[in-house]
């Protein structure tokens, strides 16, 4: 199978460029790599790598993705890696082998070794021990899964292709719940499954993520927004905003070092005051 790798990074050619060495150095080797920046800087170190597509577009996570599925239309599938996500070398593989024997699958995601994204994240020569040391780095098997998580998430191009897909480009910036929304929209075609082959680990980087004040806006806004749209049910929407809220609440008095509490309180509370006013909208935050 002729299988990408898309990258849409912003402000972190650092932690890329490992991200990128990591996916080149696959058992099943990449159709192409396509990195989406948004300034030059964010490709510091790559943008002559012979191996490596780049385009630039506008900020946004789903926009971002969007361009690189416009450019992958001649691959079987694409997988999304998160810029500090670095890959088992089997990774493209457990994707290639899972597709293969089973037409239904329309979008996988691998299972992460380790999560830095919950928690104060991981570092590089920690996440590259957990991989070599990993005892199930060569797992054949998977299983249903209720959705995507965006960090690792592989996508069959003909169901996209068919249908038209998109990630939706209302859902601007960092895009809490992009990868629901879109893993919900695709499994109306065939199913969503975890491959437990298909590994790596999650750096969870926190530099150049949106700030507090505007995530806890969107952790309000873009449930809702789902719930309207019809990808979220209300059991979904209220149950992600109320676990959200009181865990910003709970932890405002006494935060995380790496997280900012009180700023994602601050935004649940704007979104609130917004809901109230009729004019609660993901893409409110850019006015922030």
């Amino acid at each position: 199978m002729q299988i990408a790798i898309g990258f849409a990074t912003c402000g972190r050619a650092e932690v890329l460029r490992a991200a990128v060495r990591y996916a080149l150095q696959q058992t099943l080797a990449p159709a192409r790599v396509v990195i989406c920046y948004t300034k030059p800087e964010d490709i510091t170190g790559l943008s002559s790598h012979r191996s490596v597509t780049t385009v630039l577009s506008a900020p946004g996570l789903p926009r971002q993705r969007n361009a690189i599925l416009r450019m992958t239309g001649d691959c079987d599938a694409v997988i999304f890696f998160d810029d500090d996500f670095i890959a088992s070398s089997g990774y493209i593989a457990a994707v290639a082998e899972a597709f293969a024997r089973d037409g239904d699958i329309v979008a996988a995601t691998g299972l992460p070794i380790a999560d830095g994204a919950r928690g104060p994240g991981i570092a590089l020569d920690v996440a590259i021990g957990l991989i070599r040391d990993d005892p199930h780095a060569h797992a054949a098997t998977f299983e249903a899964a209720p959705h995507g998580y965006g960090c690792n998430l592989a996508i069959r191009m003909a169901t996209v292709q068919r249908h038209a897909m998109l990630f939706d480009e209302r859902l601007p910036l960092y895009a809490w719940s992009e990868d629901v929304d879109f893993t919900h929209r695709i499994a109306r075609y065939g199913r969503i499954v975890k491959l437990h082959g298909a590994r790596g680990v999650h750096l969870g980087i926190k530099s150049g993520r949106t700030s507090g004040r505007r995530l806890g806006y969107s952790q309000v806004a873009n449930p809702i927004y789902l719930r309207e749209k019809g990808s979220y049910s209300w059991r979904r929407a209220l149950g992600s905003v109320g676990r959200n809220l009181a865990a910003n609440g709970v932890r405002a008095l006494w935060p995380e070092p790496w997280v900012d509490r009180r700023g994602r309180l601050l935004g649940n509370a704007m979104a609130f005051r917004d809901l109230l006013r009729g004019r609660l909208a993901p893409e409110r935050v850019l006015e922030f």
